[in-house]
């Protein structure tokens, strides 16, 4: 005896019945409302850092621990900066789909074997713009990650070179949590401007309230951008001009090495950044992240360093007018200029230098921290020489700070010579 097959209850397929739309009809129209947001604009140091690296045409390896925004947010750029988002997840390709199949034609042996790219990439080429993201780059294994090296830095794919409208960014999970995941190969690394990537909760909270930031290309002011270039160039080359060993560093640890790490390629691209982000006026947490995303940790701060120590003012303007001098509100730059005053004076000493450097240091006692004054006023004291008087400044200073003992023996004998030779 045969079966006969139950009848499906109305509604329960996704056709309309005659009492409305389908159950998968009205579960859609519920996803469509879910998936409304809107953006607005938001300070995010990190997507700042992010446009400010796309709009220099550079190539931004995202890192960041799995579920936390990295493809959110390229799709969410993409949007604003209304580029066709072309995605490419490299593990799951082989070498020749990044170095091209080879296409043999009527005589190969007079016309060779080109090369033919895949279909992403014509139709990037075709469309003249786009965002190629590259996805799971730390599971692509070494053979594929060779084969994305003239990718990323020539932007050529077989036969087949990329518009000038393309920008390229991938994403990667720490070896540890990507799955039978790899090192970056240092040749592959050195490409990439890395940015760490990471949840803020107060975004998340908004972004699941249906609001999430704004990504938004830099605004470079145009009048600016000679001066830009020529800071960049001056920082750059002042910093390696000084510390030559900084200008290539292969990190010895693997790990290491298939992160961001110094070398001309990358203090190129750091040179860059850096006029980019002060033409963009960019604040220093940016550049800071764009930096040390380029050459590292290490360097980035001694690079970012020597940019302070560039803003100081000359310690020749500040001994010729110390009465008007203006001195840093920062602690740290306070400190510094008035070291490199105290260095000044020891270079060249004088009687009228050395009164005109404590003058300063009274100064920079009424406007601010008596304690940034110790190092630079004992040094300082250990220059005066036997016939040059106490000058009447010093005496403000020893009620706002408590100079060391080597000062306060200088001092004394000042003193002592000055009441003997009256």
């Amino acid at each position: 005896m045969s079966e006969t097959p139950s009848e499906t209850p109305s509604g329960a397929t996704g056709t309309t019945t005659d009492d409305g739309p389908s159950r998968l009809d009205v579960s859609g129209a519920l996803l469509s409302l879910l998936r409304e947001t809107t953006t607005a604009p938001r300070e995010d140091p990190q997507l700042e850092a992010l446009t400010l690296a796309v709009a220099a045409d550079l190539p931004v390896l995202l890192w960041g621990e799995p579920g936390i925004g990295k493809t959110a947010a390229l799709t969410q750029l993409a949007t604003t900066l209304d580029l066709p988002l072309t995605t490419v997840i490299a593990s799951v390709h082989e070498p020749s789909d990044f170095s091209g199949l080879p296409v043999i034609g009527d005589d190969p042996a007079t016309e060779g074997v080109p090369m033919a790219p895949p279909d992403w990439a014509v139709r990037l080429v075709r469309a003249g713009r786009g965002l190629l993201f590259l996805d799971e780059l730390s599971t692509a294994p070494p053979a594929v990650q060779a084969a994305l090296l003239r990718l990323v830095l020539e932007r050529r794919v077989g036969a087949l070179r990329l518009p000038p409208g393309v920008r390229i960014v991938a994403a990667a999970n720490p070896r540890s949590s990507a799955a039978d995941g790899w090192e970056l190969s240092p040749p592959l690394a050195n490409r990439f401007v890395h940015l760490r990537w990471t949840h803020d909760p107060d975004v998340v909270v908004r972004g699941l309230g249906g609001t999430w930031p704004r990504a938004a290309l830099p605004t470079l002011d145009g009048d600016r951008l000679p001066e830009a270039v020529a800071y960049a160039r001056r920082a750059v080359c002042g910093l390696l001009g000084a510390r030559p060993n900084l200008v290539h560093r292969l990190p010895s640890g693997e790990a290491q090495r298939g992160g961001a790490w110094p070398s001309p390629r990358s203090w190129d691209m750091a040179l860059c950044l850096t006029a980019f982000a002060t033409a963009a006026d960019a604040s220093r947490e940016v550049l800071s992240m764009l930096v040390r995303g380029t050459v590292g940790d290490g360097p980035g701060l001694e690079f970012l360093s020597y940019l302070d120590r560039m803003d100081l003012p000359d310690p020749e303007d500040l001994l010729a007018d110390p009465g008007s001098a203006e001195l840093p509100e920062r602690g740290d730059l306070r400190q510094a200029a008035l070291d490199a005053v105290v260095a000044a004076v020891r270079a060249r000493p004088g009687r009228e230098r050395w009164d005109a450097a404590w003058a300063l240091l009274a100064r920079a006692a009424r406007t601010g921290a008596p304690d940034l004054l110790v190092v630079p006023a004992t040094t300082l004291a250990s220059l005066r020489r036997d016939d040059w008087e106490v000058p009447e400044s010093i005496e403000g200073l020893a009620s706002a700070v408590s100079v060391s003992r080597r000062a306060d023996r200088a001092n004394v004998r000042a003193l002592t010579a000055t009441r003997a030779g009256r």
